[in-house]
């Protein structure tokens, strides 16, 4: 046997990976696990856990793998893009489909065996929306495409909570919050040092339609707003003083780099917050987990 049919298989196994956008699937995971610790009637079983986490991996795969499916055509035009498996010509569309679809079964029928009806609804809701309302309707048509799109990036609370508490109640949907104000200011910095990117796929994001200086500004007031979220946790009683003190600190620094972007007015001011907004993410659901389990 040679070497290249022994490798083609792995190099099969990692195009479809790809497909999934591994890179950031971790936080879908992430945002959803203080859910298990607010959950009214105590944590759950590990095994129950494990299992809706294994169904909101796959559904929020299965969303990004069908979101790529579309998108095939428009990713050739970006240079962050254009070597991903689709346009690259590396999978077959038609595979790519039956791949996501094969995922969104999977994950579907894994949060309704392991979390009940409702949170299995809403992993469907959450891929429907984001290939149909955010991927189709509004990214090609849409400056506020990064502000509605957040909805379906920000489901996976809404689906754990749904899972352990049979309904949706305030802690699912306050770290839906953090996660849907944190996602314009995230976005809209990539947009900003990637302008050209978005330009040439004809995506009309919020930089190239209103201007640099007003999305700069725009960004700093969504991410005063998502301070004001971080801190609600704490506030209200779900959380405790190690979390909030870390909210507000981890708070006062990104609205700095918010404020340093609107000051200095380049490219690296605004890949400063992009790389700040996934650091200051991971560290505030860090200290829920942490405020959690000094409880």
């Amino acid at each position: 046997m040679s070497a290249a049919s022994i490798q083609a298989p792995a190099q099969q196994w990692k195009r479809y990976l790809a497909l999934t956008k591994p890179r950031i699937l971790p936080m879908v995971i992430v945002t959803a696990l203080p859910v298990f610790g607010l959950a009214a009637a105590g944590a759950p079983s590990a095994g129950m856990a494990t299992g809706v986490l294994l169904g909101i991996v796959l559904v929020a795969a299965a969303a990004n793998t069908l979101n790529m499916y579309v998108e095939r055509d428009r990713d050739r035009y970006m240079e962050r893009t254009r070597n991903r498996p689709l346009p690259a010509a590396q999978l077959t569309p038609a595979a790519a489909l039956r791949f996501g679809l094969f995922l969104a079964v999977a994950g579907t029928g894994v949060l309704w065996a392991a979390g009940g009806k409702l949170a299995a609804a809403l992993g469907v809701a959450s891929i429907l929306f984001y290939v149909f309302v955010y991927t189709i309707w509004l990214k090609p048509r849409s400056v506020y495409n990064a502000v509605i799109g957040g909805a379906s990036g920000a489901a996976a609370p809404l689906i754990a909570d749904a899972a352990v508490n049979g309904s949706v109640g305030l802690p699912g949907l306050l770290l839906f919050a953090i996660v849907f104000f944190w996602q314009p200011p995230h976005v809209w910095a990539i947009a900003l040092y990637r302008r050209d990117d978005y330009a040439a796929a004809g995506i009309p994001m919020m930089p190239a339609v209103i201007g640099h200086e007003r999305t700069r500004w725009r960004m700093l007031v969504y991410s005063a707003g998502l301070v004001v979220v971080t801190l609600l946790p704490g506030l209200l009683g779900l959380l405790g003083p190690v979390y909030l003190a870390a909210a507000a600190a981890l708070g006062g620094w990104f609205l700095w780099r918010g404020v340093r972007l609107v000051r200095e007015r380049s490219d690296d001011a605004a890949r400063g917050v992009f790389r700040s907004s996934l650091v200051y993410l991971a560290l505030l659901y860090a200290a829920m987990l942490a405020d959690l389990l000094l409880r």
